[in-house]
């Protein structure tokens, strides 16, 4: 036999070609699936994140929208007041003359014309004569009602009505000082009203053989009583 032939026993092996592992196809499917859930969660916080801006920002446009209206309200309720304070001020320009009895001196002054006038006792049949007057309306008449003024003329002579005062100016709760009124001295005491528990003003003073007490209950009002004070007229 030939050395160059070969047996049929000898024939060359064939070798398969080689196969790539399945290893790597499945760390590129876990890679993958490890992206997806990253992705997913950076999603998920981004619209967290959002969500979460866009309810402050909410709440803070609702705060601020609160705030801008209840600043609104006040600019409107304060020019309200101020309109009502300023009308009311107008509206004080505009008066009415009151006058008292003829044989009591005929004591008369200006007063608000939005004011009203009581007179409680009119002294046609001698005595005092009493009146209240107030803005808009009287209230029920008592010592405990505050009024803006209470006119009396006591069927009193000066001094004797002075002797009265002068007990509470010793308790210390009057306090008294001298002025005129329509050129006429008179005094005007600031504390304690004798016999309630307001505070205001009594200014009283002669007239003929009689006694013109004005007074205001409250401190509030001093104003306006002064104004009123300074245009009083009335026979001596």
């Amino acid at each position: 036999m030939n050395n160059n032939q070969m047996s049929p026993v000898q024939q060359p092996l064939s070798v398969a070609p080689a196969v790539a592992a399945p290893v790597a196809a499945g760390k590129e499917k876990n890679k993958s699936g490890v992206v997806g859930i990253i992705m997913a969660i950076l999603f998920l916080i981004t619209a967290v994140t959002f969500a979460g801006l866009f309810i402050w920002s909410r709440m803070e446009y609702a705060e601020l929208d609160e705030s801008v209206n209840l600043k609104i309200d006040e600019a409107v309720s304060e020019a309200k007041t101020e309109q009502a304070l300023a009308d009311a001020e107008e509206a004080k320009k505009d008066t009415r003359t009151f006058t008292g009895p003829t044989d009591y001196g005929q004591l008369s002054f200006e007063y608000p014309k939005s004011w009203s006038v009581y007179i409680a006792s009119d002294a046609s049949k001698g005595g005092d004569f009493v009146s209240y007057l107030n803005p808009i309306e009287i209230e029920p008449v008592s010592e405990s009602t505050v009024y803006a003024l209470r006119v009396t003329i006591r069927d009193k002579d000066f001094e004797s009505v002075v002797s009265e005062y002068q007990r509470y100016l010793d308790k210390g709760e009057l306090s008294v000082e001298t002025t005129t009124v329509d050129g006429t001295t008179a005094n005007r005491y600031t504390g304690k009203i004798p016999n309630t528990e307001l505070n205001g003003v009594i200014v009283i003073f002669k007239i003929r053989d009689k006694t013109a007490v004005l007074r205001t209950d409250s401190a509030l009002l001093v104003d306006d009583f002064n104004t009123i004070l300074s245009t009083v007229k009335f026979n001596a």
